[in-house]
């Protein structure tokens, strides 16, 4: 049903208007003047505007005017307006098409001309809106495209005060090599979702390309901020358990980098630089979460006070080297396996692959199979050379890289860590799969399993 609102100050031609209208499925909502109509858009977004333009105190003309800088000061699309009138003159008509509006229509009104005119501007409208969309949506996730991302994202910083922040999926790569494409496509839908929902109202939202996104939204706050990406983490994990199932195990997650505006100025192209500095800090510290950029913090960078090569290495040495493996998260892990398989390539070496899994016996006590789990953890850690890495992939797996093994000692490795775990009392058995990393290959050869 189209939603017409009819302004004049004549209550008689109010109820023609009206008549007519309603008769013709659409609803109708009458107001007596230019100001009773500029205080009801503000809430509301009627399909078309019949405007009288001989109406005291404030005439059609100054009501339009007045109209379109309201709209351009919400950020809202312009509703299109006709001029209601009983002048016959050419100069008024002439007025008014300079100042927008889209047609006029005499008064007293002929039922078939009004309902005419009003349905061909409001298709021509639709249409419009159609050309519109398509010239400026992301056309897989129905944000804005980068072209006019950008441009509505400068003029919002050039005219508003909040915060320009980049936000980017964290380890979205894996979903595409492990899960496919076509699943990718649905998390990058799904988080787009989560983007439009979780900011707040009037929020500029934009694709920028790939895994990237960009948004304008009127916060003044960090915790503000800092709420939105817990949000966005929370909910994308929700999501990316519902597409892939509950087992998925990628970290995935949402890294924001923000600057405030006007704050730290008014220029899109310099603060979506800042903005990315930002984000390049919450990428280099764990991910999955949000940095402000404040030039204050950048003052120990930017002033030349490096440190020296002993005080960086004192920092990143490690003491006291325990005797056992080096027990890494998942995201610590992934940067040293990359580093290791690159080493093998680039030397000519080997390494190996082990995935132990931990599978409860028939009758076990629940408690007893945690115990085992952590048990288990600590005895590998133990029994693996201080040189090898792991990681508690999941609950009940734990994957162990070997660098410097040859082939067949991925083999030895397991049969002696499962055999000395493992006897006719434990609550769990345990097995174990291993492959060699070679030269020049990426996932290798000798693949068996032990148990």
């Amino acid at each position: 049903m189209k939603w017409i609102a009819v302004v004049d100050d004549d209550v008689q031609n109010l109820n023609v208007a009206g008549t007519i209208l309603s008769r013709n499925h659409m609803r109708v909502t009458a107001m007596k003047s230019g100001a009773q109509l500029l205080t009801f858009v503000r809430e509301n977004r009627p399909d078309l505007i019949l405007l009288d333009i001989a109406m005291p105190e404030m005439d059609g003309f100054e009501t339009l005017s007045r109209l379109r800088a309201l709209e351009k000061e919400m950020d809202l699309p312009e509703i299109p307006v006709v001029f209601l009138t009983a002048s016959e003159e050419n100069e008024t008509e002439t007025k008014g098409f300079e100042s927008g509006v889209s047609d006029y229509i005499r008064k007293p009104f002929y039922p078939d001309v009004l309902l005419k005119r009003i349905s061909n501007i409001i298709d021509h409208q639709e249409r419009m809106m159609r050309f519109e969309e398509e010239a400026t949506t992301d056309k897989l996730t129905g944000l804005l495209n980068k072209v006019s991302a950008s441009e509505r994202l400068s003029a919002a910083c050039s005219s508003r005060t909040g915060c320009l922040m980049m936000i980017d999926l964290d380890s979205f790569k894996l979903v595409n090599d492990i899960y496919g494409h076509e699943t990718g496509d649905r998390v990058l839908i799904a988080f787009s979702d989560l983007i439009r929902s979780t900011l707040p109202p009037k929020s500029i939202c934009g694709r920028m390309g790939g895994d990237e996104f960009a948004a304008f939204a009127e916060i003044t706050d960090s915790s503000a901020i800092s709420d939105i990406t817990a949000a966005l983490n929370t909910e994308l994990t929700k999501a990316a358990k519902q597409l892939m199932g509950e087992d998925m195990e990628i970290p995935l997650g949402a890294s924001v980098g923000a600057v405030f505006v006007p704050e730290s100025g008014t220029v899109y192209t310099e603060l979506f630089k800042l903005a990315d500095k930002a984000l390049y800090s919450v990428k280099q510290n764990g991910k999955h979460g949000c940095a402000v950029y404040r030039h204050d913090d950048m003052k120990d960078e930017e002033s030349g006070d490096r440190p020296d090569m002993a005080t960086i290495s004192k920092i990143l040495e490690e003491r006291n080297i325990p005797d056992k493996a080096l027990r890494l998260e998942k995201e610590q892990f992934t940067a040293a396996y990359r580093f290791v398989a690159r080493y093998m390539m680039s030397y000519n070496r080997s390494a190996c692959k082990l995935l132990f899994t931990i599978t409860p016996r028939e009758g076990a006590d629940a408690d007893d199979v945690m115990n085992a789990v952590g048990n288990f953890g600590e005895h590998l850690a133990a029994s693996l050379r201080k040189s090898d890495l792991m990681m508690h992939n999941r609950r009940d797996q734990y994957f162990v890289l070997l660098p410097e093994a040859s082939e067949g000692f991925g083999a030895k490795v397991a049969d002696t860590v499962i055999s000395s775990f493992t006897d006719s009392s434990s609550p769990v058995d345990i097995s174990a799969e291993y492959e060699l990393l070679s030269p020049g290959e990426n996932d290798i050869s000798d693949r068996r399993s032990r148990t």
